[in-house]
């Protein structure tokens, strides 16, 4: 009875497994590739799926059928073989020639994903996109286009963006699974790769995609995400306009937006900043930049991107993301709710577009 039991638990779990595989958005699985960098790796998986299934049942067609053939029928002691070159030979070059055929395609793609000379070209037009990792957020600094942003990626699609990657504390990794990677960022030297968001498939996905780190690196190492907007050309264009256009802090439009500002003015403009053109050292850069905020879709990168959570967040941060460096950073005890309602009023109408 408790083997019976043992395996109906089994079984359960097995079901549950099974069900919940299907569970999901396709912008958040790597099975599902939306980019140049996604369709190369896929493929490889996919390669070396067959490969292994393909042994697999190989092994199983042999061993059946030697159990059939080969039993033994009576008391007969059958020859005994010592060895064969014939097969000593075979089963020495099939798992050489698999080798070959998962390694030859994988090294040629590994160089081929590893090439980054045109961002290290002098006067290129390629786009290309610091990437900063924070405990527990991203900051992306566009130079060329002398615009830094936080939690959310703006790229164009249908060409090769180029990132150079460093992390201003421990190592996390940089992961978008849709798109491609994912990457190490370290402390002592810049990582660099590319990635190629496909115009398509990133309209079937809602042209947002999610970012993880995908290296263990703290308390708060799940919540660690950004969003990525993929959009066309044109569109990216004309977003970098209307970043560039932000020339000073955005003034509030409201009485409660301005009563806002005075508070963000008196104690958060410490960390973050509001204007795109961030001037400061990346080294400087100890919390997101906020220029765009309102037009954001997620709070600190994993709350519903409205008032009430935003109020929620400053109020409490580490009861959402523990560890965080904003945590004690100020004095929010101090803070009524109506300084929280007017500051929330404020952040909230930054934006830009």
């Amino acid at each position: 009875m408790k083997r019976l039991a043992r395996w109906r638990l089994i079984s359960l779990f097995a079901m549950l497994a099974l069900v919940l595989s299907g569970c999901g958005k396709p912008y958040l699985s790597a099975l599902k590739p939306a980019g140049e960098v996604a369709d190369t790796q896929f493929d490889l998986m996919k390669l070396s799926t067959y490969v292994m299934v393909g042994v697999i049942l190989v092994v199983v067609v042999i061993f059946v059928l030697v159990f059939l053939r080969f039993r033994r029928k009576d008391d007969k002691i059958p020859k005994q073989v010592e060895g064969s070159h014939r097969l000593e030979i075979i089963w020495t070059t099939i798992p050489i020639l698999l080798l070959l055929i998962l390694a030859v395609p994988t090294v040629a793609s590994t160089f081929k994903l590893a090439d980054v000379d045109q961002m290290d070209k002098k006067n290129t037009k390629a786009l290309i996109v610091n990437v900063r990792s924070h405990l527990y957020w991203w900051d992306f600094e566009y130079p060329g286009q002398k615009i830094v942003t936080s939690q959310e990626l703006v790229v164009p699609t249908n060409e090769k963006v180029y990132f150079n990657l460093k992390s201003m504390d421990v190592k996390h990794s940089f992961w978008i699974p849709a798109v491609g990677g994912k990457i190490d960022t370290n402390t002592d030297n810049a990582n660099k790769f590319w990635l190629e968001f496909d115009d398509k498939r990133s309209n079937e996905a809602g042209n947002l995609f999610y970012g993880k780190c995908a290296e263990l690196c703290g308390p708060s190492h799940a919540l660690m995400d950004f969003k990525v907007k993929a959009m066309s050309r044109d569109k990216f264009d004309a977003w970098v306009t209307a970043m560039q256009n932000v020339k000073a802090p955005q003034k509030a439009t409201t009485a409660s937006a301005q009563k806002g500002q005075e508070i963000f003015n008196q104690s958060c403009i410490g960390c973050h900043a509001v204007t795109p053109a961030n001037k400061m050292p990346e080294t400087a850069r100890v919390a997101p930049n906020l220029t765009n905020f309102g037009d954001r879709s997620r709070v600190a990168g994993i709350l519903d991107h409205n008032k009430e959570e935003l109020k929620n967040w400053i109020k409490n941060p580490e009861t959402y993301k523990p560890g965080n460096m904003m945590t004690g950073k100020y004095n929010v005890e101090k803070l009524t709710d109506e300084d929280l309602n007017n500051l929330a009023d404020y952040l909230m109408s930054l934006k830009v577009q």
